[in-house]
């Protein structure tokens, strides 16, 4: 009976998981497109850095922490109009994408922040001390040596984007989390939501290894 009941789910269960990975890449494109810029200038225009500038330093720090402090779910149904606005609908997850890619920007923007304050003082020092342009010590010297951190912060930014993108299916925004609401809540089915909880698992467990074996990698220190 079990048996039958997962092999009548698999159409929906692989529609679910195609359209999360969807969902998920879009907003990791997103996250790294603008949050790795904005967190190198988070960076950078700190208090006794190369390019300080207090006023931006505080005007980017307020953003940033305003919509982190946002719950997600509250983030997603504040952004409707935006995502109507941006992709013609608001369900979907094309449409739940764009609260995701809010939501992913500033996260990882911090994380990448954070990655380069683990570099020694030292070495911008030094590369300041030579004459190297703004633009040579963020290309050669801070993201060489953060590329580790930056690549566990992306690792974890896409681990946090699995599970929101599970939040997404509140508001009809497909993927695991939206079957796991239509069959595993609201019919009571518990297969479905067992069912979806071990792929969720398994899933953060495999982008968990790939990218810790990826920081492995490009660590050079």
């Amino acid at each position: 009976m079990l048996l039958d009941a997962l092999i009548d789910l698999i159409p929906e269960l692989n529609k679910a998981f195609l359209e999360t990975i969807y969902m998920v890449a879009i907003s990791l494109f997103v996250a790294v497109l603008a949050g790795l810029p904005l967190g190198i200038l988070l960076f950078v225009t700190d208090c006794g850095l190369f390019l300080e500038n207090t006023v931006v330093k505080s005007v980017l720090g307020f953003i940033v922490n305003m919509i982190r402090s946002i719950p997600f779910v509250i983030l997603l149904v504040g952004l409707l109009p935006l995502t109507k606005l941006i992709t013609g609908t608001t369900i979907g997850p094309t449409a739940a994408s764009v609260s995701l890619s809010v939501a992913a920007v500033p996260f990882f923007a911090r994380i990448v922040e954070t990655s380069l304050r683990e570099i020694e003082k030292g070495v911008i020092e030094a590369a300041v001390a030579v004459g190297a342009t703004p633009w040579m010590i963020i290309k050669d010297v801070l993201l060489p040596e953060a590329r580790p951190g930056i690549v566990h912060g992306i690792t974890i930014t896409t681990i946090s984007l699995v599970g929101y993108s599970a939040m997404a299916g509140i508001v009809g925004g497909g993927g695991i989390g939206d079957l796991a609401i239509r069959f595993g809540y609201y019919r009571y089915d518990n297969t479905v939501m067992i069912t979806t909880i071990v792929i969720l698992i398994c899933l953060v467990q495999i982008i968990q290894f790939v990218g810790d074996r990826i920081a492995r990698l490009v660590d050079k220190r």
